[in-house]
């Protein structure tokens, strides 16, 4: 990926998804963008459901899925995005 990029993040608004800590992990992305000034740089959006409700709650990262999203996974992800950014 190029310097610059945009990253875009899906984050599943399924019910079982949302149900599941897409609410909290939204929640928590967003305050990760905030905190590293990223604004710029990420386009973030919810989404119907991705039919991997077994999965969930799921998070696509720059087309990368993030099966049973929670904050710490989800963190190490963007972490890797952040560094390419600098």
């Amino acid at each position: 990926m190029a310097q610059n990029e945009k990253i875009t993040i899906k984050v599943c608004m399924g019910s079982s998804c949302y149900a599941r800590g897409n609410a909290a992990n939204l929640e928590f992305i967003e305050n990760f963008i905030k905190e590293h000034h990223l604004e710029a740089n990420m386009e973030i959006f919810g989404g119907r459901c991705e039919n991997r409700c077994a999965e969930g709650p799921n998070v696509i990262i720059n087309g990368e899925v993030c099966k049973f999203a929670s904050k710490e996974n989800l963190e190490k992800v963007l972490n890797k995005y952040v560094t390419q950014q600098v």
